[in-house]
């Protein structure tokens, strides 16, 4: 059985997951959610490339056959030190900027990201690169990401902020929206809601299922016995749990532990 790593700075990348597991169903998966440490968005930069390799190099450490960063902070300041460190396939998260500049009819795209992915050389190339022609509106809500670390994702006073929060860029035209953090496809639905539908919202997450696919294609070899998910945080792992059942439904075949470094 492929075992497949995957992580975060907290339980954005099960949004990440979620594909995953119901797209490969031959793979395993151990997830890490650093969630003693999150939102890592606020971090220096630093920091968050130090923390991401340790990480990175005890998931190898596991056996991991491929590993998924699935945090647009942790791809935009570690990625290519990732890559330099480990000798797996590493499948890293990308602001999707070109399918927004090819979606978009009114030439205006909303980039929902934290301020460290949007502050990236990474991020600003993609948007030098692939968005010269269109009006790019960049938003950093990190509440948002904290509220759904606390699982308050559907609490009303929070919903109703976030739609005062599109409403001016629903206003300037804005038709297409980059789910930029793994932690806002959670939000897809109150956010379509709020915008008019979810055709024009982008989630990067059958995109990193595809690369996974193609670059790992022993992953659809059958599966043979071993735990299908193992949960992994630094703060606790029942809470990661519960959580994973909330948003995933998954309550059954799931070993959870601590994140050991």
């Amino acid at each position: 059985m492929i075992r497949i790593g995957v992580f975060d700075s907290g339980i954005g990348g099960l949004s990440v997951l979620r594909h995953a597991l119901n797209h490969l169903p031959q793979a395993s998966f151990i997830y890490c959610a650093d969630s003693a440490h999150a939102p890592y968005g606020e971090r220096p930069p630093e920091w968050v490339r130090a923390r991401s390799l340790r990480i990175a190099r005890h998931l190898r450490d596991r056996g991991v056959d491929a590993l998924v960063i699935a945090c647009n902070t942790a791809t935009a300041l570690a990625a290519e030190a990732i890559r330099e460190a480990l000798d797996i396939p590493v499948i890293a998260m990308e602001p999707a900027i070109k399918p927004a500049a090819a979606m978009t009819r009114s030439g205006r795209v909303a980039v929902l990201a934290t301020a460290s992915t949007l502050a990236s050389r990474r991020y600003r190339t993609l948007r030098q690169r692939h968005a010269a022609d269109i009006e790019v509106i960049e938003y950093a809500p990190h509440h948002w990401v904290t509220r759904i670390e606390q699982g308050e994702e559907q609490a009303p006073d929070f919903v109703e902020g976030l739609r005062r929060e599109l409403q001016p860029m629903i206003e300037r035209g804005v038709d297409t929206w980059v789910l930029a953090c793994t932690h806002f496809p959670f939000l897809s639905d109150v956010i379509a809601e709020a915008v008019g539908g979810h055709e024009g919202l982008i989630d990067p997450a059958p995109a990193v299922t595809a690369e996974l696919r193609r670059r790992v294609p022993e992953v659809d070899r059958p599966a043979t016995g071993g735990p299908r998910l193992r949960l992994l945080s630094s703060a606790d792992p029942a809470a990661l749990a519960r959580r994973v059942s909330d948003l995933l439904s998954i309550e059954d075949g799931i070993e959870t532990g601590d994140l050991p470094c």
